[in-house]
């Protein structure tokens, strides 16, 4: 019989889930685009649902990850703060090394 192991990966603290796969990208999305609206419509999900992960996020970190932005040439919108931005490499850098774990113990199984 072969065997695989898998797993999912999310970081959390006490408040609960702070970042996943979907939340990192949805982070993504948000700094590309520069908007929750835009970045939910690029994931395929409703604005709705992309506003509840981000306010989730905002309140699980000891720092918000995303602002509103007022004003300015295209009206506002939404960016990432430089604890968003630092969420998004803690998640890729412990992902990595995840990967590395994961690797190792499918090829002792």
């Amino acid at each position: 019989m072969s065997l695989e192991f898998k797993a999912h990966f999310w970081i959390e603290n006490r408040k609960g889930q702070v970042i996943g796969p979907g939340k990192k990208r949805l982070l993504e999305e948000i700094e590309k685009t520069g908007s929750i609206k835009s970045a939910a419509k690029a994931m395929k999900m409703s604005y709705r649902h992309a506003w509840e992960m981000t306010n989730t996020m905002n309140r699980n970190n000891a720092k918000p990850v995303v602002e509103k932005v007022t004003g300015g040439i295209k009206g506002g919108g939404t960016q990432l703060t430089k604890e968003g931005k630092k969420l998004i490499k803690v998640y890729e850098k412990a992902f990595k090394q995840f990967e590395v774990f994961k690797i190792r113990i499918n090829k002792s199984l």
